[in-house]
């Protein structure tokens, strides 16, 4: 066989085993250190930050396992959040990340290491992404080899799809949740693999983990149960697919009950009945399959299999049985949103008002994806070529994936780990065939034809022997074996399609070196743009803790705005510890984390009411609004504004979504139209309806708005509107705060008049006897 190039004759088996494995080791030991430097980009242009909004909840809830331990944390009540509900922690969420930091913490300090708990908290999900790297490695080398484990971790490593979400300072569920998402699978596969119940207990082990971490625990409680029925109807039952998934699901979901805020969840709701019923499933076959091999009788084997199917379709009634009745519960709105992505503005606007859950525009894949996204499909498609129980995992993964990736932003996590998997699989395919040092055997025809060998010039070489009868033979056994399930034909004939020219007998491979050279130089170069493309993307657009902002100046230098903590410092300071704080419910957490007071409403969204109430008041008039704020003991409102500086995510761009969640609980009070012009514009110039202007949410965005002019034209940087030279006046609330740059306006609820009167009444008073004394008349004397 001709070589393009010639390799060492002289080293031992043994040598390149075990220089394989160490340069293994190094490169895996690389690949974590670039998944964690990649994500410190927030803390070397800012500093070590919480992000976002639920992490500052979570890291409230550490900071109390740290210093108050497990016990206190798990029955610790909060009478600050939803005032005056309060609300019971340890119930209430998913305390894998808590525990993960607490135990980090705690060991840290028994080897007298004085960590403080926050540098845990921010410094966790970029530990975890070398593990997710590694967890990866382990998947895809069971999948193909140890060349595209490695691709696979250095695309997970660094792509901007997971980096997002797990960036230093985003202390959120998914910084953990997807290393325990990749690790099940691969103890999945493993099981699956070698009919091992030692991997289906671990398996289980790492999805209870999953459960106490993240609430999209539930993909994995389809995912597994999905690929078991698939290999079910595609006739692939066998002794080792009942005992994983057999000893996954019962000490899986028995352990998923221990977590109280999933308690009776996995026997009593519609989204974990697949599992359930694939698992009832696998005992009908396991047990028609031991009758089968006693007994030989065909018609006692009719009857098992008539009461096999029966017994099939009475368990499938029971469960719809139960649901009717109520015993298990329906599918919740949240699910319903997955399949009709315009249910959730009907019905649940609470929902639908989060950016998350919005659809994903196609730009954002190959933001996130870049060159993944085109090889993505032809690692799915290689998967075809051998079929095995993991690539059928693989393949499901990738269909279910990109369907929920469509449909909700959040979901790109989800689709992220495959893609980065097949990417690996094509890709190392690609550079195994250009780095194979074997050419193609040239072989001559003897036959009548009378052509001419291949020149070295073509890629492959034709073989002279005519495969077409034992392709024929192939064809009759094919047709004459019964498949095996009810998809074996499908899967065959794709199998085929993918794998014909291989079935043809013809050799196959590269000539000469220098299109092996000119090939990898291309394939090297795409993975050098990918790196540039993660790195810019990464260290410009997902390492900005949203609590500081920056910009940048006309010299080039970095202008830091820090009007969120500036405000939440001034209430921390400045009010009373019992002051109750309203405001619209994403800034919930990070007023009870960096202010440390009372709020009506916060990022858990469980109470609707509790939320349209405050959009009622937001969205009515003074006079309307004034008593809910009373009733409410509200003392501050504090609302976010960017029409100074062009911040485009401030109140007045959510506020439909206030009018929309009030108008669901008060719908003859307020209605959505009403804030519209006649022409059905939403604006908050000279043209605003009158119920707009009038709303509290306007008045107190552009409250003395228009003096910042100093009687020029005021502008609306976000909108892009004029505003009128006359704003609005306030009766009912004092302005209190407002950041350097006007982000941030804190207002002071009036007490009741002392008198009696109505506010309003008593302030046109007040203003009137102001006016009188500090103007009085003046006189001049008659010149003489």
């Amino acid at each position: 066989m001709p070589f393009a190039y010639q390799l060492p004759s002289d080293v031992s088996p043994a040598t390149v085993a075990n220089t394989s494995s160490l340069l293994r080791i190094i490169a895996l030991a690389l690949i974590s250190g670039a998944a964690i430097a990649s994500r410190l980009f927030a803390v070397i242009n800012f500093e070590s930050i919480i992000h976002e909004f639920d992490p500052w909840f979570n890291y409230r809830a550490t900071k109390v396992i740290a210093e108050k331990g497990f016990y206190e944390f798990w029955n610790w009540f909060d009478p600050t959040a939803w005032y005056p509900l309060g609300r019971v922690v340890g119930g209430t969420i998913y305390p894998g990340l808590m525990a993960t930091s607490g135990v980090i913490y705690s060991l840290l300090h028994a080897i007298n290491l004085p960590v403080d708990i926050r540098n845990i908290c921010v410094l966790l999900a970029p530990g975890f992404s070398a593990l997710t790297a590694w967890s990866t490695y382990m998947f895809t080398k069971e999948l193909k080899d140890e060349s595209a484990g490695l691709l696979a971790a250095v695309f997970i490593g660094i792509v901007p799809g997971y980096i997002s979400r797990s960036v230093a300072g985003s202390y959120d569920n998914e910084a953990i949740a997807i290393f325990l998402l990749m690790f099940t699978f691969f103890c999945w596969i493993k099981a699956l693999k070698i009919g091992s119940a030692f991997y289906g207990s671990l398996a289980a082990l790492f999805y209870f983990y999953m459960v106490a971490a993240w609430g999209g625990y539930a993909f994995i409680t389809n995912m597994i149960p999905l690929h078991a029925f698939a290999l079910i109807l595609m006739g692939r039952f066998s002794s080792r697919l009942y005992v994983a998934y057999s000893s996954w699901y019962a000490i899986g979901t028995l352990s998923s009950m221990q977590v109280p805020f999933v308690g009776f969840q996995p026997v009593r709701t519609s989204e974990h009945m697949a599992a359930l019923g694939v698992f009832g499933l696998l005992q009908i076959i396991a047990f028609a399959e031991l009758v089968r091999t006693h007994v030989s009788s065909k018609q006692f084997q009719s009857l098992l299999y008539a009461s096999v199917v029966g017994m099939g379709i009475t368990g499938a009634l029971a469960i719809i049985g139960l649901t009717y009745k109520g015993w298990i519960a329906p599918w919740t709105g949240r699910f319903y949103s997955l399949w009709d992505t315009g249910y959730a503005k009907k019905y649940i606007p609470i929902i639908a008002s989060v950016s998350e859950h919005q659809p994903t525009a196609w730009p954002s894949f190959f933001m996130d994806l870049q060159l993944l996204i085109f090889l993505f499909p032809a690692g799915v498609i290689m998967c075809f070529r051998q079929l095995r129980d993991e690539h059928v995992f693989v393949i499901i993964y990738a269909v279910v994936a990109s369907y929920f990736a469509g449909v909700m932003v959040r979901l790109m996590l989800t689709l992220t780990p495959v893609v980065c998997v097949t990417a690996a699989v094509a890709f190392s395919s690609l550079l195994d065939t250009y780095i194979d040092p074997a050419e193609p055997d040239v072989l001559e025809d003897d036959s009548n034809t009378g052509q001419d060998a291949p020149t070295s010039g073509t890629s492959t070489a034709v073989s002279t022997s005519s495969p077409a009868p034992s392709l024929k033979k192939a064809k009759k056994a094919a047709a004459a074996a019964p498949p095996a399930g009810p998809l074996d034909g499908l899967v065959s004939t794709v199998t085929a399609a993918v794998s014909s020219s291989k079935k043809a007998g013809k050799p196959r491979g590269v000539f000469g070196l220098d299109t092996r050279i000119a090939v990898l130089i291309n394939a090297l170069g795409m993975l050098f743009f990918f790196v540039m493309h993660c790195t810019y993307v990464t260290s410009t657009a997902y390492s900005s803790p949203s609590v500081v902002l920056a910009s940048t100046n006309p010299d080039g230098s970095q202008h830091i705005i820090d009007d969120f903590r500036e405000a939440y410092y001034w209430l921390r300071q400045n009010t009373p510890e019992t002051a109750v704080v309203m405001s619209w419910w994403d800034y919930g957490y990070q007023i009870a984390g960096m202010a440390d007071r009372p709020t009506l409403v916060d990022n858990n969204t469980w109470n609707n009411t509790h939320i349209a109430t405050v959009g009622k008041a937001m969205s009515s008039s003074e006079e309307v609004a004034y008593p809910i704020l009373r009733k409410h003991d509200v003392d501050y409102v504090l609302i976010i504004f960017g029409g100074l500086l062009g911040y485009s995510g401030d109140d007045i761009n959510k506020f439909l979504w206030m009018v929309r969640i009030a108008q669901g609980v008060w719908p003859d009070e307020i209605q959505e139209p009403n804030y519209f012009t006649p022409k059905g514009e939403y604006r908050v110039d000279e043209a605003a309806s009158s119920t707009m202007k009038n709303s509290l949410m306007y008045k107190m965005s552009y409250y003395r708005f228009a003096e910042l002019f100093g009687g020029n034209q005021a502008v609306d940087r976000v909108r892009g509107q004029q505003m009128p030279k006359v704003g609005p006046t306030l009766d009912y609330l004092d302005e209190a705060f407002t950041s350097e740059n006007w982000i941030v306006r804190i207002y002071q609820v009036k007490k009741d008049d002392p008198l009696g009167r109505d506010l309003k009444t008593a302030n046109a008073f007040a203003q009137g006897k102001k006016r009188k004394r500090s103007k009085p008349q003046v006189r001049r004397k008659a010149v003489s």
